[in-house]
């Protein structure tokens, strides 16, 4: 059962999916996630990874997280692995409203402990932990310049 959360915010859909498209600043909004060891040069495309740790030091865990599918401005995908505590599903959703987004998360875990132990307690501190990771991205793509890219470095 996916754990979902909302988040409105006064930043555009492009200016939360450019928080989004910045692999290096994950450990900046999504609550538990840590150093950030590697970014695939395509970030965010169907396929690229980022590499980091869960947890706090020194029982942090390595893990990844997967584009699995991404529609600019609208909507990222993400197949997050962390090893021992298995995989989950995230979706992001951005819908344009008034004059900001409305910000949607959707997470399932779908492998390993976090699947078989599904029950209240753990989608309650799901459902707490993604409030608070919404509320941190939303302050990102309101207050943080726009991320310079290759992309918007050639321009």
């Amino acid at each position: 059962m996916a754990t979902t959360v909302t988040r409105t915010t006064q930043a555009t859909p492009n200016q939360v999916f450019a928080q989004l498209s910045d692999g290096w600043i994950f450990a900046a909004w999504v609550v538990g996630a840590s150093h950030i060891r590697d970014v695939t040069d395509d970030w965010p495309a169907v396929g690229a990874q980022l590499h980091h740790k869960v947890g706090p030091w020194p029982i942090s865990l390595k893990d990844s997280t997967e584009v699995v599918d991404v529609v600019e401005d609208e909507r990222l995908v993400l197949l997050a692995r962390a090893k021992y505590l298995g995989d989950a599903r995230v979706e992001l959703t951005i819908d344009p409203q008034d004059k900001g987004s409305l910000i949607t998360m959707a997470e399932e875990p779908i492998s390993g402990p976090g699947k078989v132990l599904d029950n209240p307690l753990q989608r309650y501190a799901l459902r707490r932990r993604n409030i608070e990771s919404l509320a941190r991205l939303a302050t990102l793509a309101e207050r943080r310049p726009r991320p310079r890219t290759a992309k918007t470095a050639a321009s």
